[in-house]
């Protein structure tokens, strides 16, 4: 009867704070306004002791920060465009590019400092490993820890700005209650906006997807710890107005306290999950835990906030609705790049020496892939519901049959789009999970080859052109090399064609053995053969551990050879002294090599025009 008698009270107390909440004003009203002589349960219920006020300034200062930010990006972005833009028109054509070679403003002093430095003296993207299986993690860089520290920091000032100075001390938990939930709803919003692969911030900013999934991550964190605030502040004064008889009696009857109870439940799911050990070493199963948890925590909070008719519910709606909006737009990228009346997708995958596939996919259609773009790949033999990314190592368009009317315009036959289908290819190394599995279902077939359905979600990426640049230096770790090989190609076709400012293209690709050359042999055999590629490219491959010394043979001056690592910085050095023009710096491969890339450039910054971009998939 004790707990049935507040369970009733409680509602009553409810119905009219709710709806003054309706106006922004009178939903902050304080506990005195509604109840002369209130008890501790008070304010365990609805609005009571909230400061909504305040509550609507801090969510209005945190939307202008991420906006303000968004926004400064977006015109440093535009600056950079116009100059690249400038540079290219300027340079195309033209051998001599020392104008550009040269730092005109301190902007290096940024990018040396800030912008291309480690959170430290070196690390950033390699791996702290405790074992084999345990994965702490990479550290972010300079940059990026600002930015998350300003932004968690800021969080938590807005949680503890509270009225101390209240009578009641448990009006000052009501309100933190208040605040850290309202912030936790706001903060969703990013939250799901950068996790979506769709996230129109990408193309627009020119941000990784990786830059994004970093920040997803730590807003993620806050999330989960506002939330936690949220429901202990509520448990606090509800265990001290009834005891854990109360506290229980309301989590099993009340639908808003139950409902509330399984969105937090989600999120520690989530949050445990998401640790960084755990998710290295099961992140297939990871995956499948962390849609699940995030579909559950959505319908948990709707609810609680629909039950109790809460300000913040449509909040919660737009919430959702990015959510599905990036989920319907990864199925119409499936169905768009995968059917035609030609069929569905087919993929070949060869199994190659050094413990590697080769997946080329056979779209149904023509499909234009600008370099540096990447894919999600799902292979139906394998597990048709998981995807990952891969780099696009080549794109092939060919003709659907061999005999095809074709339309000619200033000489050049070309063939109609519809007339056109596309093979992209990637090679995927064999690790653990998927990649081993797709390895081996590969090798044990006869031919060592398999044909299956698959489908390419996709592409993604691709938003960095190099065609203001007059030199452009290319690193490459083992498999790194797919995202390199399509720059090399389109640069090359460019400086025949006349249509780039580059003149000095230099591959350095790192591979274990020999064996690993053949996984881009056809590609590379393409590229060596193409007109102008004497003219423009050098290639230096280095074998750090070969199996026999007589295979470390250079084939010509333009293709070496070299047992061993490269010596970095040395490389970077010698480009810089014969720098031709405004000089981009690539790197794709492991997190050691990146940064050891990272911090070669950062020493040659004063010493020349140097750009650096790292292509990582950090998860």
């Amino acid at each position: 009867m004790h707990s049935h008698h507040l369970r009733h009270r409680d509602i009553l107390a409810a119905t009219p704070v709710l709806t003054r909440a309706e106006t922004p004003f009178n939903a902050s009203a304080t506990y005195n306004d509604t109840n002369p002589n209130p008890t501790i349960a008070d304010f365990a219920t609805a609005l009571n002791g909230v400061n909504q006020p305040l509550n609507n300034l801090f969510k209005v200062i945190l939307w202008w920060s991420l906006g303000v930010l968004a926004m400064l990006v977006l015109f440093i972005r535009l600056i950079q465009r116009v100059k690249a833009h400038t540079r290219h028109m300027a340079a195309m054509g033209r051998d001599t590019q020392t104008y550009w070679a040269k730092n005109r403003w301190n902007w290096w002093k940024f990018k040396k400092h800030l912008l291309y430095a480690p959170l430290g003296s070196k690390r950033h993207n390699r791996e702290f490993k405790l074992s084999t299986a345990v994965n702490m993690g990479t550290l972010p860089s300079r940059f990026h820890f600002i930015l998350i520290s300003l932004y968690c920091l800021s969080n938590i000032g807005y949680c503890v700005a509270l009225n101390y100075w209240r009578d009641n001390k448990y009006s000052v938990i009501a309100e933190l209650r208040g605040r850290s939930g309202v912030l936790a709803v706001i903060n969703m919003i990013a939250l799901v906006l950068l996790a979506g692969r769709n996230n129109p911030l990408i193309w627009l900013l020119q941000i990784s997807f990786d830059t994004y999934n970093l920040l997803h991550r730590w807003m993620g964190r806050m999330v989960v710890l506002e939330s936690v605030v949220h429901t202990l502040c509520w448990a606090y004064v509800k265990y001290e107005a009834t005891g854990f008889k109360g506290v229980f009696n309301q989590l099993g009857t009340d639908p808003f306290a139950y409902w509330g109870m399984l969105g937090i439940a989600a999120m520690v799911i989530i949050f445990i999950t998401a640790f960084s050990p755990v998710r290295h070493a099961f992140y297939e199963t990871f995956l499948d835990i962390h849609i699940i948890m995030a579909t559950l925590s959505l319908v948990g909070i709707w609810l609680h906030c629909e039950v109790a008719h809460l300000p913040q519910l449509p909040y919660v709606k737009v919430i959702c609705v990015l959510w599905i909006y990036d989920r319907v737009a990864r199925m119409y990228q499936i169905l768009q790049k995968n059917y035609s009346r030609k069929g569905w997708t087919t993929a070949t995958v060869e199994a190659l020496p050094g413990e590697a596939c080769r997946v080329t996919m056979h779209l149904p259609k023509k499909v234009n892939i600008d370099p540096g773009s990447h894919a999600y790949i799902r292979i139906a033999n394998v597990n048709a519901w998981e995807s990952h990314p891969f780099s696009i190592a080549w794109v092939q368009h060919r003709p659907v049959l061999p005999s095809l009317p074709i339309t000619e315009k200033q000489g050049h036959v070309k063939l109609r789009d519809e007339d056109e289908v596309t093979e992209v290819s990637f090679v995927i190394q064999a690790q653990t999970g998927f990649t081993r599995k797709l390895f081996n279902k590969a090798s044990q077939c006869s031919t060592r080859s398999m044909r299956v359905k698959a489908a390419m979600e996709g592409p993604y990426g691709g938003h960095h052109s190099l065609d203001s640049y007059g030199h452009a230096v290319l690193f490459a770790g083992a498999s790194g090399i797919t995202h390199q090989i399509p720059y090399v190609r389109h640069l090359i076709e460019g400086f025949h064609e006349g249509t780039v400012a580059t003149r000095k293209i230099v591959l350095v690709w790192i591979v274990r053995d020999s064996e690993q050359l053949e996984w881009v042999r056809p590609w590379m055999d393409t590229v060596l053969k193409m007109q102008g590629r004497r003219e423009c490219l050098n290639i230096k491959l280095f074998i750090t551990r070969p199996k026999n010394p007589r295979e470390i043979v250079s084939p010509s001056t333009t293709v070496q050879m070299h047992p061993g690592r490269p010596n970095v910085k040395l490389i970077l050095q010698n480009e810089v002294r014969q720098q031709c023009g405004a000089m981009c710096v690539t790197v794709c491969g492991p997190g050691g090599l990146a940064d050891n890339i990272r911090e070669a450039v950062r020493d040659e910054q004063k010493n020349g025009m140097v750009d650096f971009i790292e292509e990582s998939f950090t998860w």
